[in-house]
């Protein structure tokens, strides 16, 4: 309330205009400086004096002016020796921004230290350092900070000559003072094109960096400083260079420099790094094509006219760019004059500093910039070419991205075929782009198998599944031959019902073993689409169906062991019962089908599932994942129900093994298991895959030794089979192990059910 005073209080007692005196007057000595209130950040309206003694209302203004005086200090260096104090200085620097300190100071990670010109307690003063201790930094780690420091008008060719006569490795200090250098530079009036040689051989150093190193400079966002101001400074020289008439870059052993002064075109190439200047107006050169041929590498001019599928269908292309003709003219009303063209060979510059990255580059990174735009959205759609280095690998997560200086991200850019076969096999992608940046072709982390943790994973749960399945279908084939043998077996109400899960079970783990292979495969996806509709449609009812039975089941369950008395079934329940389960299903599997058939046909979306022609999109969140995951949810809320009412009605000692038994039982039979691949289907780790395919896969298994092998009347019976020991004329009801724990909570051997 007092600031809002205050702020009301400015518009009395100012002046709005002309000589009206201001309605009462007010003593300047009683309102504090605007330095006063520079710890209020988001505070832009408050009475002040500034600096000039005069009221204001905007502290906001004399907080981000004014500089720090140069000063001398003492910081404490650790050496060999031990510890020791230095004198260190900082240059004169605006309030708001760090200095460089002349004798560089290395933190534990190896970053420079640097000092903040700051306001406190309304005066200018430099951050404290009292509490530093610094590391002592290399000779080359410390020559190149003194030229980040000094900033002398030659400090490119200096910085340059620096790093050709060193042998030393380059340290996280150093590309952070080599983005200090490079920003003094664009902040420079003046653009002098005699630098770019020496920019590109420094980038060219910094580009052989190793990986761990430029990951720590980039945590101080020294690589994308370097990069952007890189760039920026080449753009504006595009100009000077593509009018020089003679050559200004002697060529080196780092550098090259090929003049086509009669096509408009400028080249500059390091062994990691090209940079194209081109000049449409000239020859029609609109683009640029490299090739690769073993360890030789060249290029080519393209031109305004040409086309898509020819540029495509060029052997060894590694990357390439053009601007159509139509798109040219566009851009020439909007201002454009020159293109400038960038292929980096490495994602070097392009660091994430994300824990975890999800997608990396697997071609060059192209870079593609007009000055003169007022902005990088094009009026049309750009094409350029990208070689997949793991084109026989890639797979729904690979595609175009672009770089925006934290990550690489996809939007506003298209990737010819989308997720099709002939997209992921072909070695060379076509890219389209709706604006300029830096593009490259990714491939999510877990399928570029570079590093083998992810292959390793697949073929581990691949065996995992395998061995699941073909114990789940052994388990169900006995199930069979147990009903088929022993007539007092599949006489009864709770083996019919366990038939009926049974064979929606088998029917499903036959069909999906018998698409997973691979030849039938790729007979599927070169197949009409009615064909993959109706493969994924079945799966998608199968699958259904195995649910609506466990989920009857689970009903069951709840009446055999919560409601107990009471419960009458009706006379043809198990009849009702199949007529629901085989039938209800078909409703949603019928609703894909007719109004999302496209949702079967593989895409993106659906390959990374092991039948091809599966739902996708909204035929998979609705069609599948929804019921499942309802059913789910209702059957845990039943075993968890069932289990307490079992634990509290029969709390003994020697009856918890048992009654863990049961839990186990219910766990597997009413598909529990689910909830670890609902949790994989949201990415919710890795660690969820693993528990379901130990699981889901086994259930026909389980199922098996619960009903058969643990079954005492089912030993029996076939033991008196296979040892001619037992008469056939034993006709007692065979019941689950948990009959026998449980006897006392039967309430009737007419209406009681084993399942």
């Amino acid at each position: 309330m007092l600031l809002f005073l205050w702020w009301i209080a400015g518009y009395i007692i100012l002046p709005s205009g002309g000589t009206n005196p201001p309605l009462y007057a007010l003593d300047q000595q009683n309102v504090a400086r605007c330095l006063d209130y520079c710890h209020l950040k988001n505070l832009r309206f408050l009475l002040c004096l500034d600096a000039d003694g005069q009221l204001s209302h905007n502290p906001y203004k004399d907080c981000n002016r004014g500089f720090c005086k140069a000063e001398d200090f003492e910081l404490e260096y650790e050496t060999d020796e031990g510890k020791e104090k230095r004198i260190n200085r900082v240059e004169k620097t605006r309030v708001g921004q760090k200095a460089n300190l002349r004798d560089l100071c290395l933190n534990e990670r190896g970053i420079p230290i640097r000092r903040r010109c700051q306001i406190r307690d309304g005066n200018r003063v430099w951050q404290s350092l009292d509490h530093v201790t610094c590391r002592s930094a290399p000779e080359l780690s410390s020559s190149i900070n003194l030229l980040a420091v000094r900033s002398p008008p030659d400090m490119i060719s200096q910085l340059s000559n620096l790093l050709t006569q060193s042998q030393e490795k380059l340290a996280a200090a150093d590309v952070f003072s080599i983005s200090e250098i490079f920003d003094s530079l664009v902040k420079k009036p003046e653009r002098n094109a005699t630098v770019v040689g020496d920019l590109m051989k420094i980038c060219q150093k910094v580009m052989s960096t190793d990986n761990e190193t430029l990951r720590l400079s980039a945590d101080a966002n020294a690589t994308n400083t370097l990069l952007s101001n890189f760039e920026d400074y080449l753009d504006e020289l595009s100009p000077t260079i593509l009018k020089l008439n003679s050559t200004i870059f002697a060529n080196s052993t780092e550098f090259t420099f090929h003049p086509f002064f009669d096509m408009g075109v400028i080249v500059l190439k390091t062994s990691e790094l090209s940079v194209f200047f081109v000049d449409p107006e000239v020859r029609n050169v609109s683009g640029i094509v490299n090739f690769s041929s073993g360890n030789a590498s060249r290029f080519e001019m393209l031109h305004l006219s040409d086309n898509e599928e020819d540029v495509r269908a060029l052997e060894n292309l590694e990357s390439a760019v053009f601007i159509p003709e139509k798109l040219w003219s566009k851009l020439r009303k909007k201002g454009a004059s020159y293109l400038v063209f960038k292929v980096y060979t490495r994602d070097a510059l392009f660091v994430e500093t994300e824990e975890e990255i999800k997608r990396r580059p697997t071609s060059n990174v192209l870079s593609i910039t007009i000055p003169g735009l007022d902005d990088n959205k094009l009026p049309e759609k750009l094409p350029f070419f990208l070689r997949n280095a793991k084109a026989n690998q890639t797979q729904s997560e690979g595609g175009c991205g672009y770089w925006n200086y934290e990550t690489w991200l996809s939007d506003g850019i298209s990737t010819c075929g989308g997720g099709s076969s002939e997209a992921s096999s072909h070695p060379v992608i076509l890219c389209h782009a709706d604006h300029l940046t830096q593009f490259t072709f990714l491939l999510g982390v877990s399928k570029m198998q570079a590093g083998l943790q992810a292959s390793e994973d697949d073929r581990s749960l691949d065996v995992i599944t395998n061995v699941g399945l073909t114990l789940s279908l052994l388990g169900l084939l006995m199930i069979f031959v147990t009903a088929a043998v022993f007539k007092s077996f599949r006489t009864l109400a709770s083996t019919k019902i366990l038939l009926n899960l049974c064979a929606a079970l088998g029917l499903q783990l036959v069909f999906f073993l018998i698409l997973s292979q691979s030849h039938l495969l790729e007979q599927l996806e070169e197949s009409e689409s009615e064909r993959c509709t109706l493969v994924g449609a079945v799966m998608q009812y199968l699958l259904l169906v195995v649910f609506s039975w466990m989920l009857i089941i689970g009903l069951l369950q709840y009446q055999r062991y919560v409601r107990v008395i009471g419960v009458n079934h009706p006379r043809h329940y198990i009849l009702m019962s199949a007529v629901a389960a085989w039938t209800l299903p078909l409703i949603p599997t019928l609703l894909v089908v007719f109004l999302e058939p496209d949702s079967y046909r593989p895409s993106n979306s659906s390959m990374d599932y092991p039948i091809l022609c599966y739902p996708s999109g909204y035929g998979l969140s609705l069609g599948v994942i929804l019921p499942i995951g309802l059913i789910t949810v209702a059957n845990a809320i039943l075993v968890a129900y069932i289990s307490w009412s079992v634990y509290t009605a029969l709390f003994k000692r020697d009856l918890i093994f048992k009654q863990l038994g049961l839990f186990v039982l219910l766990f597997f039979l009413l598909g529990i298991t689910w909830i670890f691949g609902l949790c994989t289907y949201f990415d919710f780790g890795r660690i969820f895959a693993y528990l379901f395919c130990l699981t889901a896969t086994l259930q026909g298994f389980v199922l098996f030794l619960y009903f058969i092998v643990f079954n005492k009347e089912n030993q029996r019976a076939w033991l008196g089979l296979c040892c001619n020991s037992c008469k056939k004329s034993r006709q007692e009801t065979i019941q689950m192990p948990s009959d026998s724990i449980l006897r006392g909570l039967s309430h009737s051997s007419t209406n009681s059910t084993s399942i």
